[in-house]
């Protein structure tokens, strides 16, 4: 069950490059999509956290608990990263045709 931590690695790491990017856009929509993209990796995070602890933590009932939570609370955070990646993604698309023009 490394491929837990493998993904769990990578979308950590995909957080801090997208967080990285945030800091570094000079554009307002582009902030804001790229914001979308760092929930989803954020959100992938958690709910692969809770699900490796599913598999490889001693099953008591508090860990069941708080893995079921970090599954459920990563999961909305990830579909609420979709959502809003959806969204912001043709304004920045304008946006970067905007500046190109001029």
């Amino acid at each position: 069950m490394s491929i837990f931590v493998f993904f769990i690695v990578l979308s950590f790491a995909f957080y801090i490059f997208y967080k990285t990017k945030y800091f570094r856009s000079k554009r307002l929509a582009e902030k804001k999509w790229i914001s979308a993209k760092s929930n989803i990796a954020l959100g992938l995070f958690v709910a692969l956290f809770g699900v490796n602890h599913l598999f490889f933590i001693s099953q008591t009932t508090v860990t069941l608990i708080v893995a079921i939570i970090f599954i459920v609370y990563g999961s909305v955070f990830t579909w609420i990263g979709i959502k809003k990646y959806k969204h912001y993604l043709p304004f920045a698309i304008q946006e970067a045709e905007a500046e190109k023009l001029s």
